[in-house]
């Protein structure tokens, strides 16, 4: 019973360091953002935490376990309606898994199952319509997640490979999957007002800097309940090595994004410096557990100079991503998840393989049916606001009043 408990407890401030990381998205969001869209990007975080968990609860979790195993009953393995659905004998001592309870497993997931819209919210900021975006959030986080997640942790056809596909905690998962809505979305959108000028690319400066670095370091903070947590244990050896491998990363990632930048644009830029943090950390999530301390400043290090080349590349096509979130989500996602195969424990062809399948996999639904809801609701009742709306700001006209009601722009 003390084993129980010990790993109980640490899984259970991992599940609150998650559960933080939604203020980091937030933060960095509103930061790297205008300042007439603060309240909407605010609102779209606070509905996908809370709606993202009573999804999870309610279908998602019995859709991603137990997956595809033989008392799972349905269609996709789907075990029930609402958490009570499964007969769980012993749902708080180690008859159900000597690492954690029933009840901390659901919590732990479903922060993770919230993540992934959350990526899309950053990327399509600041021209979405709020109605389009709840109803997109309801069925990607409580169906397209959790049937995407049981192919490899629920025990899928990805986990069933000869070489079963490796994704520690969730660089194609969670991130990737975030990330390929995230492309289809801001496609479908078009690029912001302003954003493409005479065929120049437009800088539209975020309003508050200092947040989005807050953000960023509270994000670094979380990734310690995201990968740590993900070792499923307090195991001393294990939980070290992981959060070390993940520190590192994060750091190479930083360092060497500033650098790449300051080559490539002659100057010292701070969101370049944030988002090669994000993307080492990214990166290293899928095989944070596998890889030594050197392999993770090489694979962090890989990270950040990708940023740099991601960000210049989406915007020469004409995808407009306020936060960068393509480039560090899906972009690093998919670099962490084939570096599994390249370095560290499981390094091999036939894993490297696996690895392709997987992001093959995961591209093909994500893309598929993020493109079959967002093109409906564009179809049907539109997803773009009006241009007014627009370039008077978000905050106005979806929510009636300011973020920063005493604070006019241009006042002296």
């Amino acid at each position: 019973m003390e084993l129980l408990t010990t790993n109980n407890v640490w899984m259970m401030i991992c599940t609150a360091l998650v559960f933080f990381m939604h203020l980091g998205f937030a933060f960095l969001e509103i930061g790297l953002t205008r300042q007439k869209n603060t309240l909407n990007i605010l609102f779209k975080n606070i509905f996908i935490i809370t709606v993202g968990l009573l999804l999870y609860c309610l279908v998602g979790f019995n859709l991603m376990y137990p997956g595809f195993s033989e008392e799972a009953i349905g269609l996709f393995g789907f075990a029930g309606w609402g958490l009570d659905a499964p007969v769980v004998e012993g749902a708080l001592d180690l008859s159900y898994n000597e690492g954690y309870t029933y009840w901390t497993d659901f919590l732990f997931q479903g922060m993770f199952a919230a993540t992934a819209a959350t990526i899309v919210s950053g990327a399509v900021a600041e021209r979405i319509k709020i109605g389009p975006f709840m109803i997109f959030t309801i069925l990607y986080v409580g169906l397209v997640y959790p049937i995407a997640g049981s192919w490899k942790w629920g025990g899928g056809f990805l986990q069933k490979l000869d070489t079963p596909f490796y994704d520690f905690a969730g660089s194609t998962l969670v991130h990737s999957v975030g990330g390929w809505a995230a492309v289809v979305a801001v496609c479908l959108l078009g690029s912001r007002i302003g954003k493409f000028k005479n065929g120049k690319i437009q800088a539209i400066p975020g309003h508050n800097i200092p947040l989005a670095t807050a953000g960023v370091l509270i994000l670094w903070l979380g990734w310690f309940g995201f990968n740590g947590g993900s070792v499923l244990s307090a195991d001393p050896g294990a939980t070290s090595l992981t959060l070390v491998t993940t520190c590192l990363a994060a750091a190479a990632g930083g360092v060497v994004a500033a650098m790449v930048s300051a080559v490539k644009f002659k100057n010292l830029d701070l969101t370049m410096f944030l988002n090669g943090i994000l993307g080492g950390l990214v990166a290293i999530t899928a095989g944070a557990d596998q890889m030594s301390p050197t392999d993770s400043i090489l694979i962090g290090a890989i990270a950040g100079a990708i940023i740099v080349i991601a960000v210049s590349l989406i915007d020469r096509l004409r995808l407009d991503d306020p936060v960068g979130a393509i480039a560090v989500h899906l972009v690093c996602g998919i670099w962490g998840t084939l570096a599994v195969g390249l370095f560290g424990n499981l390094a091999g062809f036939g894993q490297f393989v696996s690895q392709l399948i997987g992001v093959g996999s995961y591209a093909a639904i994500c893309i598929f049916s993020s493109f079959i809801i967002l093109f409906g609701l564009k179809k049907i009742v539109g997803i773009r606001v009006s241009e007014r709306e627009e370039l008077e700001g978000l905050d106005v006209y979806e929510h009636g009043m300011n973020a920063y009601p005493d604070f006019r722009m241009n006042e002296h």
